[in-house]
């Protein structure tokens, strides 16, 4: 059997193993294995450099942009940014009457504000905080119930919260509050924001609010010489530009473009507030006394055509909310509402006679209780037979038969032409808006019973300024001077003669039979029931139908009851005209449909007010019928 034997491998000298089976690499690829690692490392760091160089070159070509190409725009939008152009509000001009008394004018408050969303959001973030603070309902109910209750309940608790809880970014809670509110209100809900706000305030209210009129919550003219004069009131804003932080403060020194503010002018009125309550408080009464739907009356310095009183009853008070008053007299009548005056226009028919010199105050006319004229009967108010009545007593006696058989001696021109002479038909000019200039037909339009009607003033149009500046014209030599309610200023429209003054005194002195009073009844005017103790006067009562929109014809149940008056008679001082519209009793509550007794009340309390001396001697008695 053969053995088989185990071979060593051949030891080498260095007393290594032999690598016979498995020979060594040569010596240039173990430099080979050795070198690559480094070369990728020094790639890598090639491709860095050519990045940051990348960089560099983009930021260097970016500052040279920034600071070098685009230095000047850059600079420009970065100046936009931190520069603020403020608003300067103008102050807003006062309202005096003719003794600077104030009846409007501007002073500071403050405006309640809230921020819902974010206030909310912070109340929140506070509670979850400090879950002893109140969570945003119970604190949003304190807030609403604090505010209410600080303002006296004006807003209710129910409406702040509603505004507190909405879902807009800001609001407003309450405006025109005074500061010292304001602040007890922030101190005590620090949530609460506040802004100032100008507040107009109206010292009496209601008084002369249908002449001065109310602006609205950003305080811009809305109604009355408040929005007309609102040009002259409101002033010109200014404004100023300045730079601000981020913090938003005002950077020192950079205020530039400063455009101080003009403040409004303060305007004069002609009015005097004691005569204009007395009268706004003797209109109300007269409207419950007589059952009117409304009374209206205006007084005039009988020289100047100064307008010193001009009330309406139910006028609305200007220093509550307009929207808080739906049944109050937002107009002014005097001024834009026109009517038939009725007999009051007698006074046209009596100038002309006496200029054309027709007729004389003592002749006796024979006239009778109707007349056929322009194709229509006209009647008397009363039924008579043929009476004997001097042209005072035509007057005097309001006879409309007796009006137009001295019209016919006038003649339509000559009638048209001192229409036209008395303002008729044309805006006084007076600088109140939405004046009527009521309604006049020319001549070349009247229809066959115009002659008829315009005499005895149906057919015709005027406002009560307008009524009451034709006496004005009479108390003043005839010489009509258009009604102004700015002091110091003119007014529209020029001085007109209307007639000489001789015929101006003759008339005057007529239309003092109106107020003659007579216990036999015989020799008595329609308007006794005005006349003043101790001083002459001199007027005229007027009934006017009304036209009944369901035929378009003149009612035979509804009037418009006028008067105009002058005191003193005998020198004059003073032109008071009224309008009662459909009242079922006089002014002062008595029997009939006279608004007399309310020229005597407003003409006593004035001529008293004024230290007016008692006339000379009384008012000569005149002949009204033979």
């Amino acid at each position: 059997m053969t053995r088989s034997r185990s071979v060593r491998p051949p030891v080498s000298r260095a007393g290594g193993r032999s690598s016979a089976g498995a020979p060594p690499p040569p010596d240039d690829r173990l430099d080979e294995l050795d070198t690559a690692p480094s070369d990728r490392f020094i790639g890598r760091q090639r491709m860095l450099w050519v990045i940051i160089v990348i960089v560099l070159v983009l930021v260097s070509g970016r500052m040279v942009y920034v600071h070098v190409i685009n230095a000047d725009s850059l600079s420009e939008r970065a100046a936009q940014q931190r520069s603020v152009t403020q608003l300067l509000p103008a102050m807003r001009g006062s309202i005096v009457d003719r003794n600077g008394r104030l009846l409007a004018h501007t002073d500071e408050a403050r405006a309640l504000t809230f921020l819902p969303v974010s206030v909310r959001k912070q109340i929140d973030e506070e509670h979850k905080k400090d879950p002893a603070l109140p969570d945003v309902r119970t604190r949003l109910q304190e807030i609403a119930a604090g505010v209410s209750s600080k303002l006296g309940g004006s807003i209710s608790a129910e409406d702040l919260l509603a505004k507190l809880a909405s879902d807009k970014d800001f609001v407003y809670l309450a405006r025109s509050i005074t500061p010292e509110l304001a602040a007890q209100i922030m101190e005590e809900f620090p949530e609460v924001g506040a802004d100032p706000q100008a507040i107009r305030v109206y010292p009496g209210g209601s008084l002369a609010a249908n002449v001065v009129g109310d602006v609205n919550f950003d305080g811009n003219g809305l109604i009355g010489l408040e929005s007309s004069l609102d040009p002259v009131l409101a002033g010109t804003d200014g404004t100023q530009t300045f730079d601000q932080g981020r913090d938003g403060a005002v950077i020192p020194g950079s205020k530039r473009n400063v455009h101080p503010a003009m403040d409004g002018d303060t305007v004069r009125l002609t009015l005097d507030s004691d005569l204009q309550w007395f009268v706004q408080s003797q209109v109300n009464m007269a409207k419950k006394a007589s059952g009117a739907n409304n009374v209206s009356a205006v007084v005039l310095d009988s020289k100047t055509g100064q307008v010193q009183a001009m009330a309406n009853d139910n006028t609305f008070n200007a220093s509550e909310p307009l929207g808080q008053q739906k049944d109050a007299e937002l107009g002014n009548r005097s001024v834009t509402s026109p009517f038939e005056p009725g007999s009051v226009n007698k006074i046209v028919t009596a100038a002309a006679a006496i200029e054309a010199g027709v007729t004389t105050p003592e002749e006796v006319l024979q006239v009778p209780g109707s007349i056929r004229m322009s194709g229509i009967t006209v009647n008397d108010a009363w039924p008579h037979g043929t009476q004997p009545f001097t042209t005072t007593g035509i007057f005097g006696k309001s006879s409309n038969v007796g009006t137009l058989m001295l019209a016919k001696r006038v003649g339509e021109r000559r009638f048209a032409d001192m229409l036209q002479k008395f303002g008729l038909g044309e805006q006084t000019g007076i600088a109140l808006p939405g004046e009527s200039p009521g309604a006049v037909p020319a001549l070349s339009q009247w229809s066959g019973g115009s002659f008829a009607n315009l005499p005895i003033g149906q057919g015709l149009s005027m406002t009560l300024l307008q009524m009451t500046s034709m006496f004005q014209a009479m108390a003043n030599h005839g010489l009509r001077v258009p009604p102004r309610i700015l002091s110091g200023t003119e007014e529209k429209g020029d001085p007109v003669q209307v007639v000489s003054p001789e015929t101006a005194r003759t008339v005057v002195d007529m239309f003092r039979a109106v107020m003659q009073s007579d216990d036999a009844g015989v020799q008595q005017g329609t308007g006794a029931e005005g006349a003043i103790a101790g001083y002459q006067t001199s007027g005229k009562t007027g009934t006017a139908q009304q036209v009944d929109p369901k035929c378009n014809c003149y009612s035979k149940s509804s009037y418009n009851i006028t008067f105009a008056g002058i005191a003193p008679a005998d020198d004059p001082r003073f032109v008071i005209g009224i309008m009662m519209d459909n009242p079922t009793r006089s002014s002062d509550g008595t029997g009939g449909q006279s608004a007399a007794p309310l020229f005597g009340t407003i003409g006593s309390w004035l001529l008293k007010h004024e230290r007016v001396p008692f006339s000379d001697h009384p008012a000569p008695r005149l002949r009204l019928q033979s």
